[in-house]
């Protein structure tokens, strides 16, 4: 099947689904999809039981699509640029440092404590599972998913310097996710185990350095660009033309396309450069095209996620490492932000309960997905992408039909 058809039909199922959602459900998007889709996919399973020719379609439908590489390489990048074009830069810097130490320090505790218990859960459970294998996994459902949270948050009311710190942290720590999981995946993969700390140093330091840097230089050409013209319909074009030069160049120089994509956003979009760069109708035009851009893309993801479970191999002990990894995974996360957040919360006057919302609020997603397909099969990838998608159901769906009651109980609780 070409390229050309498969984006058809998903952009049909997508715009049918998200119908359904807005018409019936009345759901918010990434959760309605992500049902929508499942119910879906069961009853084609279903109707396979008596005539499996929509079955057995539907599976080389799937197996045509490389999520990895649409996700990470395509969608990704234009997901975070939306993302972080409309994120709050003024709260974002004054909450820049807990942020920080939550996206790096937090991505890395949670990495290696969900590895390591994991490890003596799945080995009680008869799996002998080497144990950078289960680091790996830890590296792959440590960082909360941008994309899911974004989409859920902007129904949950959450206070805005909460709503920061949440949605700031999920943008930076999904960039460092992916290179703390590429040089975990380097070192298994490394068949003489002669990656040295000083070769990780570098690979890490070269991907979210470079990242980094790449996207604030091209943020800072597009907007002395925006500034020089006023012309609504190129000032978008350079937008656009942005993401997908800058993901092409950060893949060509093996940098952090993620943390250039969330820093050319904040670059583009933040009070002053729209201040000085866009006209008030320019504005308009660029939101409201990233919006578009954001909602179309979150669809079409949120689709092929619930398709997905098509092609998973499901054995009872599989589901049962899944199910116990959920509270693993949530509690690794409460450990993980509990001293940052104990340091900080009297200087940045926290919300009460910060703890316990970012770690309900920080959802799994697609990405998480994405990073287990990489896997190979020397590395237990039915095992690991199944215990995956398992956690990543209960987040999208679970914590996701609950966070808004959440928030807003907790927050009303203390007078927020």
């Amino acid at each position: 099947m070409d390229y050309f058809s498969i984006a058809t039909i998903l952009v049909v199922l997508s715009a049918l689904f998200g119908y359904i959602n807005v018409r019936f459900l009345k759901l918010p998007i990434t959760i309605g999809l992500m049902i929508i889709t499942l119910l879906f996919t069961l009853i084609i399973v279903a109707i396979g039981q008596f005539d499996d020719t929509l079955l057995i379609r539907e599976k080389e439908f799937i197996k045509n699509i490389d999520f990895k590489t649409v996700l990470l390489d395509l969608m990704l990048s234009f997901l975070l640029f939306a993302g972080a074009l409309h994120t709050n830069f003024a709260q974002l810097k004054v909450q820049r440092w807990p942020i920080l130490i939550f996206a790096t320090k937090g991505v890395l505790f949670s990495t290696f404590l969900v590895g390591t218990v994991m490890y003596y859960i799945l080995f009680w459970l008869g799996f002998e599972i080497s144990y950078i294998y289960c680091l790996l996994f830890g590296s792959l459902i440590s960082p909360t998913d941008p994309i899911a949270v974004l989409g859920i948050l902007k129904e949950a009311g959450a206070p805005k310097k909460l709503e920061t710190k949440i949605v700031g942290e999920s943008l930076f720590n999904d960039g460092v996710g992916v290179v703390v999981f590429l040089t975990i995946f380097t070192i298994a993969n490394s068949s003489e185990g002669a990656v040295g700390a000083i070769d990780i140093v570098k690979l890490f330091g070269f991907e979210v350095l470079g990242g980094i840097g790449l996207g604030f230089i091209l943020g800072q050409l597009t907007f002395l660009l925006m500034k020089s013209i006023d012309n609504y319909e190129v000032e978008v074009i350079l937008t656009l033309a942005l993401v997908m030069g800058g993901t092409v160049l950060a893949h060509a120089w093996h940098f952090s396309a993620p943390l250039a994509m969330v820093t050319a956003g904040l670059v583009v979009g933040n009070d002053t450069a729209r201040d000085e760069a866009m006209s008030e109708i320019t504005e308009t035009y660029v939101d409201k095209f990233w919006e578009l851009i954001d909602v179309l893309l979150n669809t079409i993801l949120f689709v092929l996620i619930g398709m997905e479970i098509l092609v998973l191999t499901f054995k009872e002990n599989y589901i049962l490492a899944g199910i116990i990894a959920v509270p693993v995974v949530l509690l690794s996360r409460y450990v993980s932000l509990w001293l940052p957040i104990q340091y900080f919360t009297k200087r940045l006057d926290f919300v009460p309960r910060t703890n316990l919302i970012m770690t309900w609020g920080g959802l799994r997603g697609g990405i998480s997905i994405a990073l287990a397909l990489s896997l190979t099969p020397a590395m237990h990838r039915e095992l690991f992408l199944v215990i995956t998608y398992v956690i990543v159901l209960f987040s999208i769906i679970g914590q996701g039909l609950t966070v808004e009651s959440f928030v807003k109980y907790l927050t009303k609780k203390h007078g927020y």
